[in-house]
């Protein structure tokens, strides 16, 4: 009898726990996974607004078939052209580095099928990234949506971690304002990116902006930044490093003072510079952490829509536009399948990308913890 009551209890205790978690799985999926699966459908459908209507028609591969091989492929891929000389070396460079990784990979002798899939396809990935950005960026060419995305996440995370670390550096120096200067970092963190997109619109005015003065002292009172392509981008690309940079400097700072006292001391008393103690102690300690933080800025950086959008309008012409930006306007124009289909080769991208840095890079960094 004993038996039975404790079977039962532990039995209703299981089913309470389950009646408990219902709710919130039934919001997680009305929420997330149901507009995942609506979208995909859309995808690969055609819609039509009537009056008191809705007309949804099946198109299959048509909305992906127009960005990559149809009327779209300019706009979503960009214009190829034969790169420069420059370009030619960078593609070069690329092709040396992966040949070494490639080499020294054979040489371990811990060669396995998983492995090399996973290399493979991160080399065709790197290979493919770095073939479309010379290409579009050469002589007579021009980006697209995803070359531009690309520059965004390049620039951006190489610059904004370089800048969050050497802000982070120079706080754990114990120099006098330090506190003051750590709340001033964090500012640009408590302003919306919309707000931010209006202040840098504003800045970047060289006729009736607040820098106006100072943009007519350098003789530059003429220029135009939304005019220009380049002048456009780099002004986006401005914003973004002031609105990102607080976010890695205060991991990294958080990262920098969890550092181990006792070998840094040790180093001291060795005889060690500065530099070495920063190149052979400071960064094997905040590798891990960094890693993580560049994995979770990379996926993030993909998803820039409010900096293009309120500064430039994705221009001039579509010299700003990313990827969330195109399927935006696509949406804004009632061409939601073509803004879902967007929206999936923007998934698959970042996917690609993740999994090519955490196949490199993330996964080295772990086997050497």
């Amino acid at each position: 009898m004993k038996s039975r009551l404790s079977y039962l209890s532990s039995r209703s205790e299981r089913w309470a726990g389950k009646a408990f978690v219902l709710p919130a799985v039934l919001v997680v999926l009305f929420l997330s996974i149901f507009p995942l699966i609506v979208s995909l459908y859309l995808s690969f459908a055609h819609m039509r607004f009537f009056k008191g209507q809705l007309e949804i028609n099946f198109v299959g591969w048509h909305n992906y078939y127009k960005l990559l091989f149809g009327s779209g492929k300019t706009h979503f891929l960009g214009l190829m052209r034969a790169p420069s000389l420059v370009g030619w070396l960078i593609l070069l460079g690329v092709v040396v580095l992966l040949a070494l990784m490639w080499v020294r990979y054979v040489r371990g002798k811990k060669m396995s099928i998983g492995e090399t899939s996973w290399r493979l396809l991160a080399s065709v990935v790197v290979l493919g990234g770095t073939g479309m950005l010379v290409y579009t960026l050469g002589n007579s060419g021009r980006p697209g949506t995803v070359s531009i995305t690309l520059i965004y996440v390049l620039f951006g995370i190489s610059a904004q971690y370089l800048l969050g670390l050497g802000l982070a550096l120079m706080c754990v120096q114990r120099l006098p304002g330090q506190r003051f200067f750590r709340t001033i970092f964090l500012i640009p963190m408590m302003i919306t990116p919309v707000g931010i997109a209006y202040l840098f619109r504003m800045l970047t005015d060289t006729g009736k902006g607040p820098l106006t003065p100072l943009w007519q002292a350098l003789g530059w009172s003429g220029f135009s930044w939304t005019s220009d392509p380049w002048g456009a981008r780099i002004a986006v690309m401005i914003g973004d490093l002031w609105q990102w940079t607080p976010f890695m400097f205060v991991v990294l700072l958080a990262a920098l003072e969890s550092r181990s006292k006792s070998q840094l001391e040790a180093a001291q008393v060795d005889g060690a510079n500065a530099w070495a103690m920063f190149l052979h102690i400071t960064v094997p300690q905040i590798l891990p952490v960094s890693a993580t933080l560049v994995l979770i800025r990379l996926i993030e950086a993909f998803k820039i829509v409010d900096l293009p959008n309120i500064m430039t309008n994705g221009g001039p012409g579509t010299a700003t536009e990313s990827m969330t930006l195109q399927a935006y306007f696509a949406w804004r124009t009632l061409d939601l399948g073509g803004a879902s289909a967007i929206a999936y080769l923007l998934m698959v991208v970042v996917t690609l990308v993740c999994l090519t840095y955490f196949n490199l890079i993330h996964r080295k960094v772990a086997e050497r913890l």
